[in-house]
């Protein structure tokens, strides 16, 4: 599928296109181009729910700017696919390093963004984005429950909680795809479906090297198949019955990332009666968006970048409390 530049001028190409704006807007804070590059009705999917329009974006990344007033975004990846002649996906993966004053000083926090997004001729039109809050609230000395108390969760437009598509290779929630590193991508759906949802964890080693390298949130780095069974676990146990749907893959080989790389949007349904890990369980279903970047070698997974907001997971949890405690009723 040949790209047409009308996709991404006046840049390069779509990763020149990702970091240049992203640099502009954030680091250089010319906070306006939001309006340039963004479509009057876009829509975003975002922790706490689905919001739409560029007011929304303008005034959401202006707060952010605001309270990270030196930030500096690194590009880690940008993970792009064509959607048709004219548009692109790009799963752009940022490194946050924000030098952030406190009353004892500064507090230099290291957090990585996830920012999926749809581009036609030049303009963003949806956005699926993910943030590691909590190694924002673990560095700043905050309780991620009461951060999630200063935020509404408000949902997902219909569509986003709708069934996941049902051949994601050949489309996704952005649209059609081309079928380009098919053996990789059937990896990685295998993968998710046997290890995450069939809760085969003997199959870790099968998928990923020996020396595989997790990355995920609370800027925690795991190693070695082990360790990503041990974290696995960890985000399920509050969740015994999670579910994870696959909404979107796309594929890039670039030597300035190390090769070939698969990026998935999915989301974890599930209820919360499991663990008590977030305050009292409640019994309600939640809607866990995530995203999930693999790099590979020779055919397995040598590193994942796993990131999902905690703080948004928090708040929704929160949203669906009652009058009554959920009774915790596994009886094996």
């Amino acid at each position: 599928m040949t790209l047409r530049d009308v996709a991404y001028l006046p840049y390069a190409d779509p990763d020149d296109f990702i970091r240049e704006v992203t640099d502009l807007i954030w680091v250089q804070r010319d906070i306006s181009h939001i309006y340039d590059n963004y479509e009057p009705n876009s829509i975003v999917h975002g922790p706490l729910g689905t919001a739409t329009g560029v007011e929304q974006v303008v005034q959401g990344s202006m707060m952010r700017i605001a309270q990270t007033p030196s930030h500096v975004g690194q590009a880690e990846d940008v993970i792009w696919e064509a959607r048709g002649d004219d548009a692109f996906l790009s799963s752009h993966l940022v490194l946050g390093i924000d030098p952030i004053p406190t009353t004892t000083g500064l507090v230099t926090v290291r957090s990585r963004t996830i920012a999926n997004c749809l581009y036609r001729r030049g303009r963003m039109v949806e956005e699926w984005v993910v943030r590691d809050s909590l190694a924002h609230c673990l560095q700043m000395g905050i309780d991620p429950a009461q951060a999630a108390r200063a935020a509404t969760f408000v949902g997902y437009t219909p569509g986003f909680s709708e069934p996941p598509p049902q051949d994601v290779l050949a489309c996704g929630d952005s649209g059609p795809r081309p079928d380009d590193h098919r053996a990789e991508c059937e990896t990685v759906l295998a993968m998710i479906d046997g290890v995450w949802n069939r809760r085969n964890l003997s199959l870790v080693g099968e998928y990923f090297e020996r020396d595989l390298v997790l990355s995920t949130v609370g800027d925690r780095t795991v190693v070695r198949p082990h360790g990503y069974q041990e974290d696995f676990l960890r985000l399920i146990q509050a969740f015994p019955d999670a579910v994870f749907e696959v909404r979107d893959v796309q594929t890039h080989h670039a030597e300035r990332y190390g090769g070939l790389r698969v990026a998935v949007v999915w989301k974890m349904v599930g209820r919360y009666t499991g663990v008590a890990d977030y305050g009292p369980l409640t019994g309600e279903r939640i809607e866990l968006l995530g995203v999930s970047q693999f790099q590979f070698h020779r055919g397995r997974i040598v590193r994942e970048v796993r990131i999902f907001d905690t703080v948004g997971l928090i708040a929704q949890i929160d949203a669906t409390r009652g009058e009554r405690e959920f009774v915790f009723d596994n009886l094996y």
